[in-house]
């Protein structure tokens, strides 16, 4: 893996970060981007880096380190957007879309706020890193049949 597809991989993933970020502040789909964030990130990006020839994926251990790379960085962006306009509305307008979110962001310190986001960007790292190595197997899985036929 060269250091260009690297840098493609980090800037798409803080790109769907971002734009997941603002996503999430949209009352009825904001949970559905969020669990689609934390879940499905890798396969999101993984599928267009294949489909457009940019990615090549040689083994199941490198597929899960980019995975993980993946969730760690769009996390990482969601919370760069979403953590300053949640409380922008809560202060501005006096409207919270997530009261637990509002109320903890209002309420804790900067270092607190700073762990839960580096714990929950580990988290997703982890699920995009099983979800990348099942797109691993997936991606093969159908070159294998396209092959054959």
């Amino acid at each position: 893996m060269n250091i260009s597809l690297i840098k493609l991989i980090t800037l798409i993933s803080i790109f769907i970060g971002v734009v997941c970020g603002f996503l999430t502040l949209i009352p009825f789909i904001g949970g559905w981007v969020f669990f689609i964030l934390i879940c499905f990130a890798a396969v999101i990006e993984m599928s267009f880096l294949l489909k457009n020839k940019l990615l090549q994926l040689d083994s199941a251990p490198e597929s899960a380190i980019i995975g993980s790379i993946i969730g760690f960085l769009s996390f990482i962006g969601f919370s760069i957007i979403y953590m300053p306009l949640v409380v922008i509305l809560l202060k501005v307008f006096k409207y919270y879309v997530n009261y637990g979110v509002a109320l903890a962001l209002n309420n804790s310190s900067l270092w607190i706020i700073i762990l839960v986001t580096l714990f929950m960007g580990v988290l997703s790292a982890t699920i995009n890193a099983f979800t990348g190595f099942l797109t691993y197997y997936i991606a093969g899985f159908i070159e294998n049949i396209k092959n054959k036929e």
